[in-house]
């Protein structure tokens, strides 16, 4: 009897020891977001191995599993090898990047800019340098230094969404991307447009910016939806700049906002905010999308984002759960700079900082 009472008391300090475990146990991050994602441009073809390294060495060990590369024209496209950038990378270098990502269950989204960002201060894209016929504002000419405002308002430049031409030639770059990359996910940019149905475009001229907006984001994500791929991009154009006060960076000042109910529900969202942690992405969710909010170079905004997207999945029904998904660190400069930056402590300006908010 008495060695059935210790068993029972055994047992019962056992069970109040777990218990007490259980309560003081803290979920991580990874346990409570799905998405921790990390942008960033992909590397040249010059230092693959020591991007390599740094996925395997740095972002792995922090949880992070999606990785959405900037790749653009920094590949070498056998559908059309005219728009390769200098020092593009090869079909193996980018074979490194898929294993090692594989490896470590890190999915990669791969990225080309469409429809806005086909310039860069005084520089043409290489989609509008050898195919200028699909710039929706030929008169613009590209100054020899850029400044910010100008009389041209020009920031980037669009390709024209209607151009009979255009669709064929980005699409097919698309494709070869993700089959190269192995992916199912495509990051399509379309953000901070500010050039959309201008007035001196034959094509465009006269119709409805949020249309033309909405028209673009169908047709991409219906090209990709024929081999079951889906389609993301950044928020910025699908808010209103002025209600919101958002302004035009982070919101729309031209009227293509009104395309947020237009689009197709499966897009996903990636709502970047970088001074303020601005709850856009409850807006995004209540609208059906799955969303993901994207800070950059402040920890401080960041780790509120996060808390914030912890507590938007906690604090919701399961249908509007899982529209939340994570958080995106966004990063701005090229892989070479950011690497440089990392390894350097003298010049590290935050950056392991941001990366270690998944911790």
């Amino acid at each position: 009897m008495k060695n059935i009472n210790r068993f029972r008391l055994l047992a019962v300090l056992l069970l109040l020891v777990m218990s007490a475990l259980s309560i003081n146990a803290q979920p991580t991050i990874a346990e409570q977001i799905p998405v921790r994602g990390f942008s960033i441009a992909a590397p040249g073809s010059g230092a693959v191995d020591q991007f390599v390294s740094f996925i395997e060495n740095d972002l792995a060990t922090r949880q992070i599993n999606v990785l959405i590369l900037r790749v653009d024209y920094n590949y070498q496209y056998k559908s059309h090898p005219e728009l390769w950038d200098e020092n593009a990378l090869s079909e193996q270098d980018v074979k490194k990047l898929v294993a090692v990502c594989g490896e470590h269950g890190i999915r990669i989204v791969p990225q080309i800019n469409l429809l806005g960002h086909q310039s860069w201060a005084e520089g043409l894209g290489n989609l509008l340098k050898v195919y200028p016929e699909f710039d929706e504002t030929p008169s613009v000419q590209m100054p020899e230094e850029y400044e910010w405002p100008n009389e041209d308002g020009l920031y980037c430049k669009s390709y024209c969404p209607l151009h009979p031409g255009v669709h064929e030639i980005v699409f097919a770059l698309v494709d070869e991307l993700l089959d190269v990359f192995e992916a199912f996910d495509f990051h399509a940019g379309m953000d901070e447009v500010f050039y959309i149905g201008m007035e001196e475009c034959p094509r465009c001229s006269g119709l409805d910016k949020a249309n033309l907006f909405a028209d673009e984001v169908w047709r991409i994500r219906n090209h990709l939806a024929e081999k079951e791929r889906k389609l993301w991009i950044w928020g910025d154009r699908l808010l209103d700049g002025k209600t919101t006060g958002l302004g035009m960076w982070e919101a729309s000042m031209n009227n293509t906002h009104r395309a947020i109910d237009m689009i197709p529900k499966d897009v996903f969202i990636c709502d970047w905010h970088y001074e303020r942690p601005d709850k856009t992405a409850v807006y995004f969710a209540m609208k059906g999308f799955e969303v993901a909010t994207c800070p950059w170079r402040n920890p401080e905004v960041a780790r509120v984002q996060i808390q914030d997207m912890i507590g938007f999945r906690s604090g919701s029904t399961l249908e509007m759960k899982e529209k939340f998904q994570g958080v995106i660190l966004t990063n701005w400069s090229s892989a070479e700079g950011f690497m440089k930056n990392y390894y350097d402590e003298s010049g590290a300006d935050g950056v392991k900082e941001m990366l270690s908010i998944f911790e």
